[in-house]
């Protein structure tokens, strides 16, 4: 295990721009820490905001580390069962300029890791509209967006096209059962999901973004053949240093996917007119609700690989409304209803 000691730099108040006047944009008015971490024998810069989160610390350590944030362990004396509660926000920590703390991980490259290790799928819960228009229009919200956006640079796989709407969508329990063990992971593909891709490229660019690292959902992508797929192109790969931490006053912090990191650095390709994205867990579209269908996840692939037709029923709906110049007017939880509508009518016409 590799160990890492985090100080606050010496040569950066601790928090800086404490009077929101001196700030030089004084919308944001948000208090920020800059940490010195030392680890593997050099020293990095991790900038954070006093609303971020402990989770947001440890996805900034990861971006400069590569240790994952399930593989850090932060040890402080005072701080212990704080820095295990990745909910705990980085003004409830209480931090000064002398605090020193020690990080424990271990790059994943250097260790064996299960193909199931991903981190395990949380409960979903329903977010009352109310609170969902309160999460998405918040200022410490889109100030967290913005920061990402500087942050998370999207490479593209393949060209965005032109006139191609947007098609998003999740890798564990949508696309994939991650948690079934099988010798091959084709065993645990999702039924028609060749096909699927198949169908939708012909009017959608599609984007895989996953909420664990770069380096499984290339792996999980690779195994599946969706990367060397001759009938359809992947635009881009997202993982969890895309995501960002909000917080609901009835459910506390959590992460989720917000589509306007993909919007600002393709405003000419994509918007919230023609983009969806497919996740099972509905939390993670709370900053674009308007975008997202819950899909039905992908359980015990053994079982279910039979009869589970979930993508083959999405793919008419992609497709009736492929021709609609705004999708974001729909109400993706009426999808299957529409598609049945919307199959009749081609059938009859």
């Amino acid at each position: 295990m590799s160990g890492a000691t985090m100080e606050a730099s010496p040569s950066t108040p601790t928090m800086a721009n404490p009077n929101p006047n001196s700030n030089p944009n004084p919308s944001e008015g948000v208090e920020e820490l800059t940490l010195t971490v030392k680890w593997s024998g050099k020293e990095y810069t991790v900038r954070l905001c006093a609303d971020d989160s402990v989770a947001e610390l440890k996805r900034r350590i990861c971006e400069v580390t590569s240790v994952l944030p399930k593989r850090q362990k932060l040890l402080y004396p005072k701080l212990a069962s704080k820095l295990n509660d990745d909910s705990i926000l980085i003004s409830q920590l209480g931090l000064k300029p002398s605090v020193k703390m020690t990080m424990i991980g271990t790059v994943e490259d250097e260790i064996i890791v299960d193909q199931a290790d991903s981190p395990e799928i949380v409960d979903d819960f329903e977010l009352g509209q109310d609170e969902v228009v309160d999460i998405k229009d918040k200022d410490v919200n889109k100030l967290k967006l913005s920061r990402r956006v500087a942050q998370y640079k999207i490479k593209l796989l393949n060209p965005c096209r032109e006139g191609k709407k947007l098609l998003v969508l999740d890798i564990d329990y949508t696309l994939f059962d991650h948690r079934s063990p099988a010798e091959n992971p084709l065993e645990l593909m999702r039924p028609y999901l060749h096909e699927f891709l198949t169908a939708a490229y012909a009017e959608y660019d599609i984007m895989i973004w996953s909420a664990t690292s770069m380096k499984w959902v290339e792996l999980k992508m690779g195994q599946l053949g969706v990367l060397s797929n001759p009938n359809y192109k992947i635009t881009a790969l997202l993982d969890h240093l895309a995501m960002i931490t909000v917080q609901s006053d009835k459910h506390g912090t959590f992460d989720c996917k917000p589509l306007g990191l993909i919007w600002a650095q393709f405003p000419e390709y994509y918007s919230p007119r023609n983009t969806i994205m497919f996740d099972d867990l509905k939390r993670n579209f709370v900053m674009n609700p308007q975008n997202g269908l819950t899909i039905r996840p992908f359980r015990r692939a053994h079982m279910n690989r039979g009869t589970d037709q979930e993508l083959v029923k999405l793919t008419q709906y992609l497709m009736a409304i492929a021709e609609l110049s705004d999708i974001s007017l729909l109400d993706h939880s009426r999808w299957e209803s529409y598609s049945e509508d919307g199959f009749k009518r081609r059938r009859h016409s």
